[in-house]
């Protein structure tokens, strides 16, 4: 391995940050698909294969996420270790209405704390095993990183706890958050299927629209890295109005409110919880 820090090339946003929390100064991380963008529908660049092309370690999510990156790999000529941080997660399947009812993997596995803490730790070992030499500085950070996730992960419990349970519902324009419904009791409504490359169909849509008036929901998002007219037209026809902004799959920039992982779950959650408690 060169001298000086690890070049790690992380996937996406959300990857590149817990990368940076367990390397520290240690790692020097590239993001493939960066903040407020779109991994489903990433378009790869010359730039992305040199960059590929130059790395010490690749991180990846796995579960199907990043559809391209395989063929990016492949013509960068990159023959090093690829991590899948994903790897050891209890997956959830689900029934994807736009691809004619068929069972898929749900790919959005970090949306579960508790997942993350996989990640952080699948990380750390494809660290240690690229950088032997800085091994126990990764485990330390490790450690220290799943300490504050479970930080989280306790007020996040407790947030939706506060909630009465008919009221824990959300509408969001892609169903990104499965993992995060089925951890911490919330039901998850969405007119479009696991990935945003997916066309919401005007059924899905009206029957979503009838579903919304009957039970009352009072929180509908739009997510940062998708197209807002679909919940703004579900806005229209429900009387609803939009209770911000989540971010899913991607982080925001550094200066807005998700710059980091953990960040992305205080924002997430405290708009969540704020537009479920409505009258």
């Amino acid at each position: 391995m060169a001298a000086g820090p690890l070049k790690v090339v992380a996937s996406f946003s959300i990857l590149g940050d817990m990368v940076k929390n367990v390397g520290g100064d240690k790692v020097r991380v590239s993001t493939l698909v960066g903040p407020n963008a779109d991994t489903h529908t990433y378009q790869p660049t010359p730039a992305d294969a040199k960059t590929l092309a130059q790395a010490d370690i690749v991180v990846v999510n796995g579960l199907h996420l990043e559809g391209w990156l395989d063929r990016l790999i492949k013509a960068s000529g990159y023959k090093g270790p690829v991590v899948t941080a994903s790897e050891g997660v209890t997956t959830r399947t689900m029934i994807d209405a736009d691809e004619g009812g068929k069972k898929i993997t749900d790919p959005h596995a970090w949306q579960n704390l508790s997942n993350g803490k996989i990640y952080a730790v699948n990380i750390e070992k494809g660290l240690a095993q690229a950088d032997p030499e800085n091994a126990a500085t990764y485990a330390q950070n490790a450690r220290d990183y799943t300490a504050r996730m479970d930080k989280m992960d306790a007020w996040v419990k407790a947030s939706f706890n506060a909630v009465p349970r008919a009221k824990r519902k959300i509408i969001t324009s892609h169903d990104a958050f499965g993992y995060l419904g089925q951890a911490y009791g919330v039901t998850l409504l969405s007119p479009m299927g696991v990935s945003t490359d997916s066309e919401a169909s005007a059924q899905n849509v009206g029957k979503l629209v009838r579903q919304i008036k009957k039970e009352n929901v009072t929180a509908l998002f739009i997510e940062n890295m998708t197209d807002p007219r679909l919940v703004e037209n579900i806005a229209r026809e429900t009387g609803v109005r939009p209770g911000g902004e989540l971010y899913s799959d991607a982080l925001s920039a550094a200066d807005g409110p998700a710059g980091t992982y953990l960040d992305m779950f205080k924002n997430n959650v405290a708009l969540m919880t704020k537009a479920m408690n409505r009258p």
